[in-house]
């Protein structure tokens, strides 16, 4: 069973082999097949007389050679004699020519042509007759069609040999005829001593007569049929390159217009057979005459064309087509002009180096900058973090400079101690705001890194978002989003703008500011500490929603820590008097300066102010006193207190107070601020009712330490780092004691 089964395998395997060499056969000839031709004919391939030099059988052709005159070739599957072969996709074969004798008997009518359907373009169907109509039909494969033509005359005025629709007439063939009927239908009287003739018949035919008397003599006429390769388009068949039939490596495939296929031609300047490997060759144009080139020229033959040169001592005429000889004059003229050429290409070459060698230096300073700004770590930590990744983008120096238009001044949207912050238009028009950080020294890089890499992970309405960051420049450039109706600062202090800002919109931005800050401190990887809250780093948008911007100053604070001990910085006014006393930076420092935002926003008074007289410089003692001594009406904005709900009005001012503890134990935690603001902005108008004043004095520890402080302003702003500042801070603090 086991032999059984091998020799059942070997017989597979060995008419597979048999298939794939008959597809070989298929799409080339053997070698041995050569140049073939039958009496007068030339049979090119894919024709063929014999087995393996054929395409397949549609092709294949019979050669007779019974007859004792020249032998001849038929369509071995209709029969049809074949007078020519055309690699052009023509082959014209003889059909029969349908007759209606004057008895009403007919001969000839039907017609059969294999695959290849009539040319419409080549034939006519014609009919030579009087009082007579004929049809050629068609009844099968899904394809029918009826079309003829009627010729009306009598005897006498039959003009013999032409067709003019006297005695004759002609009609088009439709598309697709591969095989057809001719049909005869008198009319009238019917001149019984003439025949009625319906035939396809080759227009302009040689040697073929329409005349009646010629027609008797006739039983056939010459047809243009067209062929064509398989039932594929070009673009089918190239997917099977074993049998794509355009073998030649100069030929192009077209699609038939008249039926299923294709068809093959040689490229331009090529000629031969398109179908056989090697077939399509080069047409030499130098070897033609008259010469394709004009006097005095050399003719150079190309791969598909050829090229036209004066000779040596002549050049091109412009006047006319041609070469004349090149004067002495003309050839100094030609050697200056190579003589300078040359020196071009040499300064060209050297200025190119040059900018070669600054475009590399310039690489490799901004490589420079990039290590140094801690790129390498940044790319490190993003790709720990495939989030981030998608949004935080690293931008090129160039794409930022372009975007302000080379740090334009004008672009300058504010300075403070952090850094200068411009305003830039991105070429996806997109508009930002682009922050040129400060930083000290190299030990703070690391601390930059981590802070971008948190501030991508932040996605909180309440907080301007970072699009990313540039380090190919000395200092980093931050890249935010920018927001477009300025700082709360500008609207509370501009007289202009601070009476559109109605205490709706101030508690909504008091309570999204909370939010923020609330997020920042316990909803983030890790709590961040913006150390710089202040009306000029609340931004606004064209709805007077609030976003909190600037983390130049912030701090990551670790999980396992509440506090950080670090240089004190910050900005006069919002600074928290015990982080200004023990350098302890803690989340409860940006409640006390938030406390100050909000007394900003109730007093419409900035934070500090010099033109105050003393005891009211600091807003937060100011406020803080106010409310003790039961005079909160009194310094809070008129208008506000006119539109506002005055228990609102008492239980925000408390709220704030609370923040202003001087012990950051002793206030509430931002959550804990955000959660009553969001419910004291559905308080509904209530009459004025007592102030609670009871407050708890909290004594400060004074140190000798080293601080570094802002003035505050809505434009602009300074850094200063000396001590004066701290005195006149604490001053200020002892007197709200």
């Amino acid at each position: 069973m086991a032999l059984c089964g091998m020799l059942l395998k070997r017989q597979q395997l060995l008419m597979l082999g048999l298939i794939v060499l008959a597809a070989t056969k298929a799409s080339q000839p053997n070698s041995s097949c050569g140049n073939v031709s039958c009496g007068n004919v030339n049979i090119p391939y894919p024709f063929g007389t014999k087995e393996g030099c054929y395409r397949d059988e549609s092709f294949l052709i019979t050669c007779d050679n019974t007859s004792e005159t020249t032998p001849k070739p038929f369509l071995s599957l209709s029969k049809l004699p074949v007078l020519n072969i055309s690699l052009e996709g023509e082959l014209l074969v003889s059909t029969s020519i349908a007759r209606r004798y004057s008895n009403a008997s007919i001969i000839g009518a039907d017609n059969k042509l294999s695959k290849f359907p009539l040319s419409v373009k080549r034939n006519r169907f014609t009919v030579v007759g009087c009082n007579t109509s004929a049809f050629i039909t068609r009844y099968s494969t899904g394809k029918d069609y009826v079309t003829g033509c009627t010729s009306l005359c009598n005897q006498y005025s039959v003009v013999n040999g032409s067709c003019f629709g006297i005695g004759c007439c002609q009609t088009p063939i439709p598309k697709g005829v591969t095989d057809y009927v001719v049909e005869f239908w008198p009319i009238g009287e019917h001149n019984s001593n003439n025949s009625d003739f319906g035939f396809v018949v080759e227009e302009g035919a040689d040697n073929f007569s329409l005349d009646p008397e010629n027609l008797e003599n006739r039983k056939t006429a010459p047809v243009v049929l067209d062929w064509a390769v398989g039932n594929e388009t070009c673009l089918q068949a190239k997917r099977n390159s074993d049998s794509y039939a355009c073998k030649a490596e100069n030929s192009t495939c077209y699609n038939s217009t008249n039926g299923p296929g294709y068809r093959c031609n040689c490229s331009s300047g090529f000629e031969g057979n398109p179908y056989l490997e090697h077939g399509c060759e080069d047409i030499d144009e130098c070897q033609n005459s008259p010469s394709p080139c004009a006097k005095n020229e050399k003719c150079t033959n190309l791969p598909g064309s050829h090229k036209c040169s004066c000779e040596d001592g002549y050049e091109q005429d412009t006047s006319t087509t041609g070469c004349h000889r090149v004067s002495q004059s003309k050839d100094i003229i030609i050697a200056l002009c190579i003589s300078i050429i040359s020196l071009l290409v040499v300064l060209l070459g050297g200025s190119w180096i040059l900018w070669g060698w600054k475009r590399r230096k310039h690489i490799r300073i901004k490589e420079k900058f990039f290590q140094q700004n801690g790129g390498l770590l940044l790319k490190q930590q993003l790709s720990s973090n495939q989030w981030s990744i998608e949004r935080t983008k690293i931008f090129t120096s160039e794409e930022l400079k372009k975007a302000t238009n080379n740090y334009d001044e004008n672009t300058i949207l504010g300075q403070g101690g952090y850094g200068t912050v411009y305003k830039g238009t991105l070429s996806d028009n997109r508009v930002v705001a682009i922050k040129k950080s400060k930083i000290g020294d190299q030990s703070q890089i690391e601390q930059f890194i981590n802070e971008v890499i948190v501030l991508t992970q932040i996605s909180h309405r309440n907080v301007v978002k970072l699009f990313g960051c540039c380090l190919e420049t000395e200092v980093p450039l931050l890249v935010y989003e920018f927001i477009t109706n300025g700082t709360l600062c500008e609207h509370i202090h501009d007289k202009g703008r601070s009476s559109l800002l109605s205490w709706e919109k101030r508690l909504k931005i008091a309570t999204e500011t909370a939010e923020a800050l609330a997020y920042l401190h316990s909803a983030t990887s890790m709590p961040i500490i913006h150390r710089d809250v202040k009306t000029a780093n609340i931004l606004l948008d064209d709805n007077y929603t609030a976003k909190v911007a600037d983390f130049g100053a912030s701090r990551l604070v670790p999980l396992d820590q509440t506090q950080l001990t670090t240089l004190v910085q910050g900005t006069l006014g919002y600074l928290d008097p015990e982080y200004l006393q023990t350098s302890q930076l803690t989340e409860k420092s940006d409640v006390y300066s938030f406390g100050v935002v909000m007394a900003e926003l109730l007093t419409g008074k900035k934070a500090l102010s010099f033109d105050r007289p003393e005891i009211d410089r600091n807003l937060a003692i100011s406020f803080v006193s106010a409310i003790k001594e039961d005079r909160l009406l009194q310094i809070l904005e008129t208008h506000i207190v006119n539109e506002g709900n005055i228990e609102q009005l008492k239980e925000v001012s408390n709220v704030a107070k609370r923040c202003l503890k001087l012990r950051g134990e002793d206030r509430p935690s931002m959550k804990e601020v955000a959660t009553e603001l969001e419910g004291l902005k559905s308080m509904e108008k209530l009459s004025l009712g007592s102030i609670d004043v009871n407050t708890k004095k909290t004594e400060y520890l004074l140190s000798a330490t080293s601080h570094s402080f802002e003035i505050e302003g809505c434009s602009t702003s300074t850094t200063a780092e000396y001590d004066s500042m701290k005195v006149q801070l604490l001053k200020l603090v002892d007197n709200g004691r």
